[in-house]
């Protein structure tokens, strides 16, 4: 089969600052990938370079067997995306914005409103289901984010930060979603600052720094290249952010004087 993300030599810019720096990675479909990194690493801009949204790149990009440079309408129709922030329309109301991207993935009328009613009540939205979402918390605003980005049952999900804002009961609802996506051989790209939860749901981990892919594996193939007892002391060895024991000392230090 061929992979469901190949990238060759991915290098992409903001002005003159070169963000990516020859990325190469290859992920194979039913995989959970964690892409994490520091702050500017160039996770956010892997994402969006992948789902098309930053065209202007040099590689080579094919996402689900269609080269990203030509083909990217073909892309667009077959995945999802759920960004950390994301404008909704706040005058309409979930169902009406769901209404609306359904539409826009050419989804029937019914399948979308039985969908949306279905979706919405599993996240505990039904009686708010018509309200407008100017008064909603950012927890609620991201359920409906969440559910727009499956609304049509995408084969590749990228997932940027997607627990933001989200109860706890809500966390574990998604992790036992995108779990079971990957069961159902969906693809899940999932880039997160929450370590515990990455190291839990992904089947292999790459951490980006700098713009460059500084590793690459299972949770368990790293910890074992590193002897690391958690994946935040093996982020903080490849990343150099790895003293924040020091720094908590001398804040605390600082304040006491």
């Amino acid at each position: 089969m061929n992979p469901v993300i190949d990238i060759t030599n991915l290098e992409q810019y903001y002005g003159s600052t070169k963000i990516l720096k020859g990325i190469d990675l290859s992920v194979e479909a039913g995989q959970v990938v964690g892409y994490i990194g520091p702050n500017g690493a160039g996770k956010s801009t892997t994402i969006k370079t992948l789902i098309g949204m930053l065209p202007d790149y040099r590689g080579e990009v094919r996402v689900l067997g269609h080269d990203l440079r030509t083909e990217a309408m073909a892309v667009k129709r077959r995945i999802g995306y759920v960004p950390e922030n994301a404008a909704l329309y706040d005058l309409l109301s979930p169902m009406e914005y769901l209404r609306f991207v359904g539409q826009l993935y050419e989804l029937d009328n019914a399948s979308i409103e039985r969908k949306a009613a279905d979706l919405l009540r599993l996240f505990g939205l039904e009686f708010q289901a018509n309200d407008r979402m100017t008064t909603f918390s950012k927890g609620m605003r991201q359920k409906v984010l969440l559910i727009s980005g499956l609304l049509h049952n995408p084969d590749l999900l990228f997932l940027d930060e997607p627990l933001s804002g989200l109860d706890a009961n809500a966390v574990v609802l998604v992790k036992q979603i995108i779990r079971q996506l990957a069961d159902a051989g969906k693809t899940v790209f999932y880039s997160s600052h929450i370590m515990d939860v990455v190291e839990k749901i992904s089947d292999r981990i790459i951490i980006i720094n700098a713009g460059q892919i500084v590793a690459d594996g299972s949770y368990a193939q790293l910890q074992a290249q590193r002897d690391s007892e958690s994946l935040e002391q093996l982020f903080g060895q490849l990343t150099g952010t790895g003293t924040q024991n020091t720094v908590a000392e001398e804040f605390i230090h600082t304040l006491t004087q």
